[in-house]
């Protein structure tokens, strides 16, 4: 593949076919049936499991092990996806090191904790590549829900909605369903289309129907959708980027992190995907990290993740930030952007105060990963909702302040912008929207 000619640091195509593939190979391969049973045997079993207390979905963690070691892969899965129907991404995905794994027993006996998300992917795989569905749908209700939003949140509602008959209209705003899934975590994390098929396997159950390219306050309205449906459930996620101030630039090379991110996912060519010679991320979160491997995965030479705090209070786990380490991405902690430093308007350096001194990093590429906000307006026409700490105020069913509109994931108040809490909270508000439409 020949290389653009850049005018700057910025190109495309800086490495050979094969190595794009290695570069983005699976990050944590399947499991052999062999591997799953013998990593099942090391269950414990316990009882009153903390694992399970600490997933957010609940999953009975050991019983679906138990159930992977005595030969029964699809009675694992239907356990997963009893309380955890997207238990597929959140395998892939989910923090394990800092919630299941990090409970189990073994971990704290031996430091090696039984190998929860590969066994749950393990499981999951098995039930998706035979098209095995475990729920039918109960007698139409007549009702009908509106879901704007087909990320975790507002597909695990609609799946609950649809298995008590109800009929579900989705509203995506993008032209492919998912959220995060598709759009927002690193290209290694969920290969082969991966969170297309999840989409499949998901809405096969019927009585789902998704618009795409059909946004909250463009192209639908809260108050209009309050009117027309039974009830609405808002999974709108957080489509604001938090800017520098001061240290925000316009200029080539100043580019969102989490556009950029949906970028290399959405590249069927990932030598296409422009990326700089020397890059710079800000930010201590999982997108940061994300950006940064992908960058250095891309070709890029040297990659600087540049967090303002203390490396204890990154976001990003532990295991995540020594995987960026690992990747040849470097970690700089306790540096506050200044400002964006640019010529002929693209980027060439990004000025850092650390420890009371300015700190220069000549770069050609900046990326943002400092959180995302909701975009409020959507959500407030004629029917606002009330909104706290920049979020959507929700009870603990779900509920928002208006009566017949639900909300869960990112854009809700009591989120932790995890995949899998999004799925408990759609699941979540799915019973209680049933609760209130059958009184």
């Amino acid at each position: 593949m020949a290389q653009s000619v850049p005018t700057d640091g910025i190109a495309s195509g800086r490495l050979a076919p094969e190595e794009y593939r290695s570069r983005f190979a699976d990050l944590h391969p399947p499991l052999s049936t062999h591997e799953a049973v013998v990593e099942a045997d090391r269950c414990y079993f316990c009882y009153d499991a903390p694992c399970m207390t600490a997933c957010p979905t609940a999953i009975d963690i050991p019983l679906f092990i138990r159930e992977i070691g005595t030969g029964n892969p699809l009675g694992a899965a239907k356990t997963i996806f009893d309380q955890n129907i997207l238990g597929g991404i959140c395998a892939r995905v989910c923090p394990t090191e800092t919630l299941c794994e990090q409970a189990c027993v073994r971990e704290a006996a031996e430091g090696k904790p039984v190998q929860i998300g590969l066994l749950q992917r393990y499981a999951t795989d098995k039930a998706m590549a035979a098209g095995k569905q475990f729920y039918g749908r109960a007698a139409p209700t007549g009702k009908t829900v509106a879901v704007i939003g087909a990320g975790p949140a507002g597909l695990a509602c609609a799946h609950r909605l649809a298995m008590k008959g109800h009929e579900v209209q989705i509203f995506e705003a993008r032209p492919k369903a998912g959220g995060l899934n598709e759009y927002g975590i690193a290209a290694y994390k969920a290969v082969d289309g991966f969170a297309q098929a999840e989409v499949d396997y998901v809405t096969a159950i019927g009585g789902i129907t998704i618009h795409h390219e059909r946004a909250l306050g463009r192209d639908v309205f809260l108050s209009g959708l309050a009117e027309q449906y039974d009830a609405v459930f808002l999974s709108v996620g957080l489509a604001g980027v938090n800017a520098l101030g001061e240290a925000d630039a316009e200029a080539r090379g100043s580019d969102d992190a989490v556009a950029w991110i949906a970028e290399v996912r959405q590249a069927s060519d990932l030598g296409t995907v422009p990326v700089g010679r020397r890059v710079v991320v800000i930010g201590g979160g999982m997108t940061a990290i994300d950006a940064g491997i992908q960058a250095k995965g891309l070709g890029a030479e040297a990659v600087t993740i540049c967090y303002r705090g203390p490396r204890e209070r990154m976001k990003a786990s532990l295991y995540e930030q020594d995987l960026a380490q690992t990747r040849g991405v470097a970690i700089r902690c306790e540096m506050r952007p200044l400002r964006v430093i640019a010529d002929a308007g693209r980027v060439v350096a990004m000025a850092f105060e650390q420890g009371g001194e300015t700190v220069t990093l000549e770069c050609d590429q900046v990326f943002k990963a400092i959180g995302q906000t909701l975009v409020s307006g959507a959500v407030e026409d004629e029917t606002p909702l009330a909104l706290s700490g920049g979020r959507i105020q929700v009870d603990a069913e779900g509920r928002t302040s208006n009566p017949k509109v639900w909300a869960g994931g990112d854009c809700v108040a009591a989120g932790d912008d995890l995949t899998v809490t999004a799925v408990a909270q759609g699941r979540d508000a799915a019973e209680s929207i049933h609760k209130a439409l059958s009184a």
